[in-house]
């Protein structure tokens, strides 16, 4: 493995680090079409019930399965050929988005099979998604994992920016359904790159791999429930791993259900169209990329936890004030600020997150930060802030949840100074 340097280049990862080079670019390429069928799965839900509330239960349905799972997939990470795992989620993530265009295709997609299909997308995803953040440390290692965090994240916005604004001329030009589409020609390419990547760890016994398969299945459920215990007993031992996690959920319960409201505010308050929702979600992703790069590039020698308090009170702040806000230029214009220290903030509590805990326990802690980011955020904090938008209004339920975020990350600031000196 290339040594690491201290070059302020963020793509200077990918010239070090040959078969995470390979991953990230079909990552990138395959969440383009991931976001177009993001930003469309909110509208068509918004168009078939006309209901704040219908586009929260949605987006809960996807974050159901990660919610009661996460912590087993985590053991199953940590104890699996993480990039067999995620080649095969892979592969049910096409199957899933090619079933969601055919039924909005012919007309015959309903609110219950959107919320099937998005369970479907959440129960793949939780398996998913802490193989394939534990993959990266083994593609870049330990020295090089920050700016590898922040590249991915870069390209998790770059995709953010392209994905809605692809989405919306399709929407206006050849409809909703060609956004899941293309999304399922998409994962062409990340599998695509999966199959020339080889991991770090040994290699997976070729004798029999359906028998190694129903072995390595079979062994993580009977000893999951074992490993879950044993994890949480770890991550919420008292100490600044603790207090920063709870810093991600509170923000991503609160502050993070804005991006599922975000047809609702797009339309109901700010009085926009599709194309005007995906120039929104554009525009937050302009922001993330620009932070991504700079945290993967100049800020790459800033200290890390001085920076992550800044973001965790700035981001809360700039909501609030994009939750008061009734003018589409202005929202455009806040939106990359909130992006940039959005990404800034997770980034960084990921990056540091890592390096806080053993190695054996990376892959339960990227299902918890996965439980946390994606499973709270769009189960109990999308359907809660979807049943006060529509009782009270969509601005007073993104407004509340940025003044709860922004006073518990002054807390938490405050009672950790030695955050800021990492």
């Amino acid at each position: 493995m290339a040594a690491p340097t201290t070059s302020r280049n963020p793509f200077a990862v990918l010239r070090r680090h040959r078969e995470y080079r390979i991953f990230w670019t079909g990552q990138t390429a395959s969440l383009v079409g991931t976001w177009m069928q993001s930003m469309a799965q909110g509208w068509l839900a918004l168009e078939l019930s006309n209901s704040a509330l219908v586009v929260g239960l949605v987006a809960a349905m996807n974050a159901l399965p990660m919610l009661l799972f996460s912590f087993h997939a985590g053991a199953l990470a940590d104890r699996g050929d993480r990039l067999r795992i995620v080649r095969v989620a892979q592969t049910v993530f096409l199957l899933e988005a090619t079933a969601l265009w055919l039924l909005t295709w012919s007309g015959h997609i309903t609110i219950p099979l959107l919320m099937l299909l998005a369970a479907v997308h959440g129960a793949c995803s939780t398996v998913e998604i802490p193989a394939r953040q534990a993959l990266m440390f083994e593609l870049v290692g330990r020295d090089d994992l920050q700016p590898a965090i922040a590249l991915n994240s870069s390209g998790f916005n770059l995709a953010r920016i392209i994905g809605p604004a692809i989405g919306g001329v399709v929407i206006a030009k050849l409809g909703i359904a060609w956004c899941f589409g293309l999304n399922a020609l998409s994962y062409g390419f990340v599998l695509w790159g999966l199959q020339r990547v080889a991991a770090a760890r040994p290699p997976v016994p070729e004798s029999d791999t359906l028998e190694w398969s129903v072995a390595m299945v079979r062994d993580a459920v009977t000893s999951s429930n074992a490993s879950v215990r044993d994890g949480m007993r770890y991550l919420m031992q008292p100490g600044l791993a603790r207090d920063l996690l709870a810093l991600v959920a509170v923000g991503a319960v609160f502050a993070g259900p804005v991006i599922t409201l975000m047809p609702v505010f797009a339309r109901d308050r700010l009085l926009l169209g599709a194309g005007g929702y995906g120039s929104l979600l554009s525009a937050l992703g302009v922001g993330g990329v620009v932070g991504a790069l700079m945290l993967a590039g100049p800020l790459s020698q800033a200290r890390r936890g001085r920076l992550l308090s800044f973001a965790a009170l700035s981001y809360p702040v700039l909501l609030l004030l994009f939750a008061l806000n009734q003018t589409p230029w202005i929202a455009l214009a806040m939106l990359p600020l909130i992006g940039a220290m959005l990404i800034t903030f997770n980034s960084l509590a990921n990056g540091i997150l890592q390096t806080l805990v053993a190695d054996e326990y990376r892959g339960r802690l990227m299902a918890f930060y996965g439980l946390i980011l994606i499973g709270l955020s769009q189960s109990a904090g999308a359907l809660s802030a979807g049943a006060l938008a529509r009782a009270f209004g969509v601005q007073w339920s993104v407004g509340l949840g940025a003044a709860i975020t922004v006073g518990f990350a002054w807390f938490i600031v405050k009672r950790r100074p030695e955050l800021r000196t990492i």
